[in-house]
């Protein structure tokens, strides 16, 4: 059995407030095992029999937009993959130490090569930017309000679903649920 944690893309974001204990019950009625959430951003663990990743995100985002009357793009990771996104060190040591946050876009499929040279346009003094798998790696140098780059606008010049993630959250989550 594996344990997959569950990235929800617009839980408790832009109006749609979702109480978790009622998310915590609609992955249970999708027949999830040993079923939690962790902390208010639309993330969930569970564990399931398959391992087919692909069709368990589909299947929990058409049960979700079914129950909530929105779309959630779901992305799943397992416990092992959480703990290599939490010690990956895409950055200098000394950039990472004078920057104001490290934030994780978490996607389904790698970017291809077009979408890499869109992202790298959005490069400034403030943010910078670093792929590796399905995920990207934006440090923002100051305060995020000071950026002119965000979810939306990596979403729309991208064309791609994406949820962030702080990397004190990932860190937390690889903490709580090591790989067993």
């Amino acid at each position: 059995m594996t344990k997959f944690i569950a990235l929800l893309r617009a839980i408790n974001v832009g109006g749609h407030r979702v109480k978790m204990d009622y998310l915590h019950s609609l992955f249970e009625e999708l027949e999830f095992i040993n079923v939690e959430t962790f902390i208010t951003s639309g993330n969930v663990v569970f564990n399931s029999t398959s391992e087919n990743t692909k069709e368990l995100e589909k299947k929990i985002e058409n049960y979700l937009e079914k129950k909530l009357g929105f779309q959630v793009a779901t992305f799943l990771r397992t416990t092992k993959e959480i703990q290599t996104i939490s010690q990956y060190n895409p950055f200098p040591d000394f950039e990472l130490t004078e920057s104001m946050a490290l934030n994780i876009a978490f996607l389904s499929n790698p970017l291809e090569e077009q979408a890499k040279i869109e992202l790298m346009k959005f490069r400034t003094d403030i943010d910078d930017f670093h792929t590796k798998d399905c995920e990207v790696y934006w440090l923002c140098h100051k305060k995020q309000s000071e950026s002119t780059f965000s979810n939306a606008l990596f979403e729309s010049k991208l064309k791609i679903k994406a949820t962030f993630r702080g990397i004190n959250t990932i860190r937390k989550l690889a903490a709580k649920y090591p790989d067993c």
